[in-house]
């Protein structure tokens, strides 16, 4: 579906006043990935000159940054970043809360007027009143060739919060966060693209969170945020419709922040990249890419057992849907932690085994570091000090409610903790001829206390490195915020969606958001989806599958032959129709493959996102910042399939010389098809031809 702007005036000004859109005169190709250690030419010197009201920085362009000033009033303490002439990104102002405010005695407080400022080797120090008597703001601000920072904090009273408060519409469109919280149920069933055409209120946005978010944010005028920090956030855009962004972080400790200012999106966003890192590896192999995973959650959820696992194998062996790897999902333990199968449902886990391997497949186990009380691995781990202490009583073991009980969680920050439970893991997989595991939860709780000299943001690190020495066999993990977890490569899934078609369209918007905050190796949840909602229909079925396979991997539950709606306990049979059509979505992924290696090749050289939209190549394309339906897969492939239940769809191309695979004719863009008719077998997917890959992917298309 494609969103109307909300703001007409901010996209007329991407044509000609250079306010919203970027400046620079050519596309970029993301195959040539600018890094910041490669050798360049002096940074250009930044000045500041005052006046009356207001303090202005100005950095001049250089051969590859734009330039921009800054400036500062300085009668109400506000920050406008200006590039080419037209405002990019400006604060709020004193009538919308102000645009450095903290929270004390009670009640939001901002900065006021200027007291006082010194322009000293490079950095621009301000000292400001504020609305609170006995208050103050200082901050600094230090300028080079394509950023500034802003350190602040207040004296006078200790905070509880600080925070930075932004016009969006200031800088046109908004992306980043990951998965978002929404007031229409985001992450699950809602995901706005951009940011600002929906709202987000995620008020507990942390390194501990199970959401795979990160503390930066851009917009469509080639600006960014970085916040720098390891505290829960307090994040807002577009609350209530207000029109402002607030970042608000949980702590009094100094407030440090990086604002990008670039000429596209895309190099904002390898700037950051720049600071947290690119992945240094993948850690899915070929045939993980090529081959979908079938996990069993959404097919059982927890009703499951060894018979219904071998028949549910079994049946997708016989109808030819293939796959690297049965993965059994929860509910397979005697109980939570204890690293053991329940002998009940499963008389003969060896045996199990062997059979899904007969079937071609590798098998798979989910996990946990979350060990329930009833658990007989509780005590054990409690006596020995391997569970993390509680927040308010460190002298016990901290006890954390969950969807499967009660838990203590496993400290991974104590190597003898650390080396007990990898052992175990080691063991069951051993005993049992298990080749992968797929972690769940999260590795840390804000109601547990982090291990002496360690903070929540290690909790990452640690569980990025312990996750790292098992094969995660393409199904992903949740790990973020740290720059390990960065560097690490994973592939990364999304939070449960629900089985509707808003579920579809938000796994995609999402997959965008995720894939364009460094974590590029994307894939949806479980097609067709789960979080205990009735079975998809067919249609939803086919299109979540037609989708998946245009992104760089395929995470598959539902069996397009027969489930189980988990809302009515009865089975649900599909058609031959069904089958096939899935069938052919996975044999489309499959002879994507090399070209889809090709791309994860290239982003360990340069952290470009595969799974990207379409303004990170064709940034001066203004319809291309609100479209929420289309993306481009690499260079050369641009993904359009149908995500609604309606026969037609729009499909914008940009420009180029575009290869329509359904209609085998050669287009030439921009322009858009107001009605691409789609029965249920055709997906939209169009080459950019002489993009790098466009024959490979030319002849895995036709």
């Amino acid at each position: 579906m494609r969103r109307p702007p909300r703001r007409p005036g901010v996209l007329l000004a991407v044509l000609g006043l250079g306010l919203a859109l970027p400046v620079a005169l050519t596309t970029p190709d993301p195959a040539q990935a600018r890094t910041r250690t490669e050798a360049a030419p002096a940074p250009p010197t930044p000045r500041l000159t005052s006046s009356a009201d207001a303090l202005t920085l100005t950095v001049p362009p250089s051969g590859t940054t734009p330039g921009y000033t800054l400036r500062v009033t300085v009668d109400q303490l506000s920050l406008t970043t200006s590039r080419s002439g037209g405002t990019v990104l400006a604060t709020a102002d004193g009538n919308t809360g102000g645009a450095l405010r903290f929270h004390a005695a009670d009640a939001w407080q901002h900065a006021t007027r200027v007291t006082d400022w010194a322009w000293k080797d490079g950095t621009l120090a301000l000292t400001a009143a504020t609305t609170l008597t006995g208050a103050t703001v200082r901050a600094r601000i230090t300028p080079s060739a394509d950023r500034y920072r802003l350190d602040w904090q207040v004296g006078g009273v200790t905070p509880e919060r600080l925070g930075l408060a932004y016009d969006l519409d200031s800088a046109g469109h908004w992306y980043g966060h990951g998965e978002a919280q929404t007031p229409k149920g985001g992450p699950a069933t809602d995901q706005p693209w951009p940011l600002d055409t929906g709202q987000v209120v995620h008020e507990a946005f942390g390194p501990a969170s199970y959401y795979m978010i990160d503390p930066f944010w851009y917009t469509s005028s080639a600006t960014g945020l970085r916040v720098d920090t390891g505290h829960v956030m307090n994040v807002a855009i577009n609350q209530g419709e207000d029109g402002l962004g607030r970042f608000d972080v949980e702590s009094a400790d100094p407030y440090r922040a990086t604002v990008f200012v670039e000429s596209t999106p895309l190099e904002v966003y390898r700037d950051y990249v720049g600071i947290v890192g690119r992945p240094a590896k993948t850690d899915a192999t070929y045939r993980q890419y090529a081959e979908p995973v079938w996990n069993s959650w959404a097919q059982f959820y927890t009703h499951v057992g060894q018979a219904g696992l071998l028949d549910y194998a079994q049946d997708l062996h016989d109808h030819g849907l293939t796959g690297h790897t049965l993965q059994l999902d929860d509910k397979w333990e005697s109980n939570y932690g204890n690293l053991t199968f329940d002998p009940k449902a499963y008389p003969d886990p060896g045996a199990m085994s062997r059979r899904i391997h007969d079937l071609g497949f590798d098998f798979g186990l989910w996990v946990t570091l979350w060990i329930n009380l009833d658990s007989d691995q509780y005590a054990y781990a409690a006596d020995h000090g391997y569970l993390l202490a509680d927040a308010t009583d460190p002298g016990r073991p901290c006890r954390v409610t969950w969807w499967n009980g009660v838990a203590g969680i496993v400290d991974l920050a104590d190597p003898d903790a650390a080396a007990w439970y990898k052992a175990r893991l080691r063991a069951l997989m051993t005993t049992y001829g298990i080749e992968g595991l797929k972690f769940d939860t999260r590795f840390f709780d804000e109601r547990c206390a982090p291990r002496a000299g360690y903070a929540p943001t290690d909790y990452q690190r640690l569980g990025a490195e312990l996750a790292d020495e098992f094969d995660l066999q393409g199904v992903g993990i949740r790990v973020h915020w740290d720059a390990t977890a960065h560097r690490a490569g994973f592939v990364t899934r999304q939070l449960d969606k629900g089985t509707g078609w808003n579920s579809l369209r938000a796994s995609v918007t999402q997959n965008l958001a995720i894939s364009t905050i460094g974590y590029p190796f994307v894939t949806t949840d479980m097609i067709g989806g789960s979080s205990a909602q009735p079975a998809p229909t067919k249609e939803v079925l086919i299109r979540w599958a037609q989708s998946a396979s245009l992104m760089p991997l395929m995470y598959a539950s539902t069996s397009p032959v027969s489930t189980i709606d988990v809302t009515t306990g009865r089975k649900v049979v599909y058609d031959e129709q069904t089958t096939a059509l899935y069938r052919q979505a996975v044999a489309r992924h499959a002879r994507l493959a090399p070209y889809i290696w090709d791309q994860v090749q290239h982003t360990l050289k340069t952290g470009d996102p595969i799974m990207r939209p379409l303004f990170f190549d064709f940034p001066h394309d203004q319809q291309a910042y609100t479209i929420t339906d289309e993306w481009m897969l690499g260079p050369a492939v641009l993904a359009a399939p149908q995500l609604t239940n309606a026969a037609t769809r729009p499909v914008h191309l940009p420009p180029g010389t575009w290869y329509d695979v359904t209609r085998a004719q050669t287009l030439q863009g921009p322009r858009t098809i107001r009605s691409y008719a789609t029965p249920l077998g055709v997906t939209p997917v169009f080459v950019k031809l002489g993009a790098r890959g466009a024959d490979k992917a030319l002849r895995a298309l036709r």
